[in-house]
This record gives C-alpha cells, structure tokens and sequence, in this order.
C-alpha cells in the first residue's frame, strides 16, 4: 500500500537541523529558525564539531531559564561529539522552543522552532545568549536559514 498521507497537514513528519563548526569558526544550527506541526520529530545532526541541542529548561543545568512552552517536555542532547551522530525529539506541545548549544552557549550558539504557532516564555524576547529570527518570520517562512539570518 502507500505510504502517503496527507491528513493532518505535515504533522508526524520529520525534519533535520543541523548543528555546525564552520572552517572561519562560526558555530551554528541550521536552519536557525523552524517551524513544524505538533508530533513532528526533529532530527539533530552533529555535522561537524561537537554541539548539543539544549531546551532552555530550568530543569537543564546549563540553562538558566525556561524558554519552552508551559507543560512542554524539555530536551538535552548531551554534547555529541562523532560527526553525523543525531539526536530526535518529537515535539508535542504547541509554542515556541528556544534551544541552545552547551558548549557554544557563550558564542551564541542558539536556534528557535515553532511548533503550531507561537506562544509561551520566550515569545516577544530573545533568548539570554544570542539572537534568533522572530517567530512570526519563521512561521511565515517555514524555516529560516542560519545564512539567510546572520548575513
């Protein structure tokens, strides 16, 4: 039978984001700005250096805020440090999810994903450690490009 599905909208899919070591020293997930619909699994791929993909959660030590939906389940990578190693995390809960890189955190290493539409703490701010694009241009756009945004 096949497999396509187009009840739901692009919900249950899966979507890739990259985190980057670039030759001049840039340290960056791309795209920087994403938007998905609930129960969309996001793929964390270590291209290339050592990254993590971090919710800004209390409940993460390295976090010093929460910057994800109330009732939302946080996520932490860990630092993966092999090249093409991933991490997945389905997200369920609609808003807005700031996430950060542990070791880059101070470099600022940051990205934001829209789940369904914005919403939540770190809605109308900017996380503590770097710029992300707006939510309402990611939802607009789909996904921001980290090129397309730092440039």
């Amino acid at each position: 039978g096949t497999e396509t599905s187009t009840e739901g909208g692009s919900g249950g899919g899966t979507t890739t984001v990259e985190m980057i070591t670039s030759d001049d020293g840039s340290y960056y997930f791309d795209p920087i700005g994403l938007a998905v619909e609930p129960g969309t699994t996001v793929t964390f791929e270590n291209v290339s250096g050592s990254h993590s993909a971090t919710a800004y959660d209390e409940s993460v030590d390295a976090a010093s805020t929460t910057r994800i939906p109330e009732g939302a389940s946080a996520f932490n990578s860990g630092t993966l440090t092999e090249e093409g190693a991933t991490f997945e995390h389905t997200f369920e809960t609609s808003g807005t999810y700031d996430y950060f890189c542990i070791p880059h955190k101070s470099l600022g290493m940051v990205g934001r994903i829209v789940v369904g539409e914005a919403g939540g703490p770190a809605e109308g701010s900017m996380p503590p450690d770097g710029d992300v694009p707006e939510s309402g241009t990611i939802v607009d756009q789909g996904s921001v490009a980290y090129s397309e945004f730092s440039g």
